[in-house]
């Protein structure tokens, strides 16, 4: 009997527990982002040549040669021997910390280590080596991410520690404490004040880094950032160039590198290559967007939402046949785009989970839909001369033009 009278209590302890416990109109999906650290004598050390590791978060996508660099964001790049397309292999991983950028010229590859810029030799691709870093040359252009709904409290020691980024994940959190969060944005901000032509490879719409002549481009949140890399192995760090608010991406043509910026974008003349000189600007609504480049208009997709903005999401086409006078000529509504590309008379658009969206812009009044590839998260896409390389969630997409299409050729799992 005393056994039995045990087990009731138990049973209605778990049921009151249960009741007590769970409410779940009180809770909901968020997405939280928490700081990655490193100490500062780890990270001057922190650049090395490693076996092929499983991706956590890819990030963009660089194409140079036979091979394919997709970044790690904030750990390094994975490398892809892509000499068949449709079979391409990981062979190695370049560990670089706060990594989010690279760009190649005959051989050399540059990338961004937070403040620093490092100098890799890759003619042998199974032997590449660190030939060089400049130190405190580029801005800690830590990005912090846009579309998330919490920010992790952090306590960060400044003194010994370098913030590199942010881990995102989902969880379930009280609805309460989100809405009482923006009670605490000043906390935030405070936080971000504080951490504040050879052989050339091709990046996407979203590279914040542009090889031109003998030039890099780098831009940061609010400067173009100029080296001379005549030398390859050995970059000259020149005079910085202020671009205005909020800049996330660069894209060229010609003599011209055009900005995407959160404001707007912004396009500069480098027949002066050393000396970028300010033409003239597109302005938009708040809101994320790259930029990319094709006869006598430019391509922008606005991402709304969260910190991108109010602005609703979607794909603006600006007339530049005035460069000195852009004009918007039509938009088109996105869900959440992206990165995206230009291929003849074809237009590439990732649109986030809705898939990736191919267009014919013969008109760009009328842009006629080819194909819309659902049910896949897609990031940033190169096209480049025989095949269409994209990114998604820790998948790599290859496809094969046709002539009023594309279709799959190959996926390589970066997990």
């Amino acid at each position: 009997m005393k056994k039995n009278c045990l087990l009731l209590l138990f049973v209605a302890s778990l049921s009151f527990i249960s009741c007590e416990k769970i409410d779940d109109s009180k809770y909901a999906d968020y997405l939280i982002a928490r700081p990655l650290t490193i100490s500062k004598a780890e990270f001057k050390t922190s650049v090395d040549i490693i076996s092929p590791l499983p991706i956590k978060e890819s990030g963009k996508i660089y194409a140079y040669r036979d091979y394919i660099f997709v970044n790690d964001k904030y750990r390094g790049v994975h490398v892809i021997d892509n000499s068949n397309p449709n079979s391409p292999k990981k062979i190695s991983f370049i560990k670089i910390a706060g990594n989010v950028d690279i760009s190649i010229k005959d051989d050399y590859l540059y990338a961004d280590s937070l403040m620093d810029l490092i100098v890799l030799d890759i003619s042998d691709i199974n032997a590449i080596k660190i030939v060089n870093r400049l130190e405190n040359v580029l801005r800690d252009n830590v990005v912090w991410p846009a579309e998330v709904d919490f920010f992790e409290s952090v306590n960060i020691d400044y003194e010994n520690e370098i913030l590199l980024g942010w881990e995102t994940v989902t969880e379930r959190r009280l609805i309460s404490d989100f809405e009482e969060q923006f009670t605490r944005m000043d906390d935030v901000f405070a936080l971000a004040e504080a951490s504040n032509d050879g052989a050339i490879g091709q990046g996407g719409s979203l590279a914040r880094f542009k090889i031109v002549g003998d030039f890099l481009y780098a831009v940061d949140s609010h400067n173009i950032n100029i080296f001379n890399i005549q030398n390859l192995d050995d970059p000259q760090d020149l005079v910085d160039v202020y671009a205005g608010f909020d800049i996330e991406t660069i894209f060229n043509r010609g003599q011209h590198l055009f900005l995407g910026s959160m404001r707007g974008m912004y396009i500069y003349d480098i027949s002066s290559p050393a000396s970028p000189t300010f033409v003239s600007e597109f302005q938009h609504g708040t809101a994320c967007d790259p930029v990319v480049v094709d006869g006598d208009y430019a391509y922008v997709t606005l991402r709304g939402g969260n910190q991108c903005g109010a602005t609703e999401s979607g794909l603006f086409i600006v007339d530049i046949s005035n460069i000195s006078n852009p004009e918007l000529a039509i938009s088109y509504p996105m869900d959440g785009p992206y990165g995206l590309g230009i291929k003849d008379e074809k237009l590439f658009v990732c649109d986030g989970d809705s898939g990736l969206k191919v267009y014919d812009k013969t008109d760009v009044q009328d842009l006629v839909s080819l194909n819309h590839f659902e049910n896949i998260n897609t990031f940033d896409v190169i096209p480049l001369e025989n095949s269409l390389l994209m990114v998604g969630e820790d998948i790599l997409y290859q496809y094969e033009y046709l002539n009023d299409d594309i279709k799959l050729m190959s996926t390589l799992e970066l997990n």
